[in-house]
């Protein structure tokens, strides 16, 4: 009896561990996502597919905020403002140079640069110390561009000189494949990063600091490492912004766009790249609800303040419904649930 016991236990394991090595590389989640764009880009009208490019923009840095918050624990109020650097570097760059390839590495250099000197910081702070650093941040940074007047143009902002798209691309379709690229690319480098001892570091210094430091995991390197990899993803979000919109200013990236990015990430579902996609739709498609309700009501004020209270209330019934956020649902478990 103890022998057919710890037969079925061996042959339990082995069946685990081959469905484990039949799971997907990454890679080919971003082909296949690769190959739906591309698809999508034929079909859909321009604006459309300039909302299917702000998807994308928004996934490159809710990808990132969910592996900072998710993964490691740590919360951070200021990815706005994290983007408006990236995009600021760019639209610098991109004027003086004219190469997009050199604009988007100097966006990423200085946003990177940017969260090793906030990670620094954040490391040595918990809970709401934290959130009010990151909060400062998001406050402060707008404010720079008033002070450097003749750099960053005030609250007028910054147009940016683009080339045109290659051959007989629309400026929409175009949008789309720089967005999407940017963002398959960095769901790639993350996937395969939280894939690896990294991302074990991580969830090890999220779950509990004190056995992670005795497991030889080194915290504080680990969580300024996950600052910085979110700030990247933050900057080259915000320079993906600066294309799609041509120019920037200081009123494209508010402190509630931090709050819709945190809220986006917990709808969709924290620590998973499904639930950063979900968090992405919902901050194109909420917002576009929220003003097609506040134009047929005639009101300004609640057009303002409409896509705050949708995502109050979505938040509220996810949370309700699916703790774990949309990314845990399944079609499965809600057809069993009916039933």
């Amino acid at each position: 009896m103890t022998d057919v016991r710890e037969k079925r236990a061996t042959e339990a394991v082995q069946s685990k561990a081959f469905k484990r090595k039949k799971t997907p590389h990454p890679i080919w989640y971003a082909v296949a996502g690769a190959v739906l764009v591309a698809a999508l880009t034929h079909y859909l009208p321009p604006f459309r597919n300039y909302q299917l490019a702000t998807v994308g923009a928004y996934f490159t840095v809710t990808a990132g905020l969910t592996v900072l918050t998710g993964l490691n624990g740590q919360l951070s109020l200021g990815h706005g403002a994290l983007m408006a650097t990236g995009a600021y570097t760019f639209a610098l760059a991109q004027n003086r140079w004219l190469a997009l390839p050199l604009s988007f590495a100097a966006a990423l250099l200085v946003t990177t640069l940017a969260g090793v000197v906030i990670g620094l910081a954040a490391a040595r702070l918990r809970g709401p110390y934290l959130a009010g650093l990151t909060l400062a941040v998001a406050v402060v940074v707008p404010s720079v561009t008033s002070t450097f007047d003749d750099t960053f143009n005030s609250d007028m902002g910054l147009s940016i000189a683009l080339d045109p798209p290659p051959g007989a691309v629309a400026m929409e379709q175009w949008q789309a494949w720089l967005c999407w690229t940017g963002a398959l690319i960095t769901a790639l480098l993350l996937a395969v990063l939280v894939r690896g001892r990294f991302g074990r570091d991580l969830r090890a210094v999220r779950d509990d600091e004190t056995a992670a430091r005795l497991a030889g995991v080194h915290v504080a390197r680990t969580q300024v490492l996950a600052f910085v990899v979110s700030a990247a993803c933050a900057g080259l979000s915000g320079a993906l912004f600066a294309v799609l919109a041509q120019s920037v200013s200081p009123g494209a990236f508010p402190l509630t766009l931090s709050l819709f990015l945190v809220m986006a990430i917990v709808i969709g579902g924290l620590g998973r790249l499904a639930g950063a996609l979900c968090g992405a739709v919902l901050l194109v498609a909420l917002p576009a609800l929220a003003q097609t309700a506040g134009e047929r009501s005639g009101s300004q004020r609640l057009e303002g303040n409409l896509a705050l209270v949708i995502f109050g209330v979505v938040l509220v019934v996810v949370m309700l419904a699916a703790p774990g956020g949309l990314a845990s649902l399944r079609l499965s478990t809600i057809f069993r649930r009916k039933r």
